[in-house]
């Protein structure tokens, strides 16, 4: 039986229940938007040290996604570039946003020894992702 959800119910009011619920959903999903095999490679690209190269190498490898993971991260991403216009209500910047979506949307098939290095060059990835959304996407 399937359940039915109406987001006109009251436990839906609050934004970040549904944040919360989105990001849940992501972090749940058998493999990741950015599938592991990619994974590497994105490090590697916002690792280069010039950042027209970062831009040009992670537009190449979102080209490369499964035309089904490229639309949702287009979608995404494009709702959080409008998220990042209301800074000033929900004091969601790119950093922060990065800090919220990026061991979501990109994460290791392994867990690395060193969690918080890894985990700040994912953040890094969705920020370059978001800065640069018009070039990549």
């Amino acid at each position: 039986s399937e359940e039915r959800l109406s987001l006109a119910d009251p436990e839906w009011s609050d934004v970040h229940v549904v944040t919360g619920a989105l990001k849940l959903f992501f972090r749940e999903l058998p493999e990741p938007l950015v599938p592991y095999g990619l994974f590497d490679p994105f490090i590697e690209a916002i690792k280069l040290p010039d950042p027209q190269e970062q831009v040009q190498r992670v537009a190449e490898l979102v080209q490369s996604l499964p035309p089904a993971n490229y639309a949702t991260l287009r979608y995404l991403l494009a709702h959080l570039c409008r998220v990042m216009e209301r800074v000033d209500v929900n004091r969601m910047t790119r950093q922060n946003i990065g800090i919220v979506f990026g061991p979501t949307l990109l994460r290791p098939e392994r867990e690395p020894g060193s969690l918080a290095a890894g985990m700040a060059q994912q953040n890094q990835a969705v920020e370059l992702l978001l800065a640069h959304f018009d070039r990549i996407f």
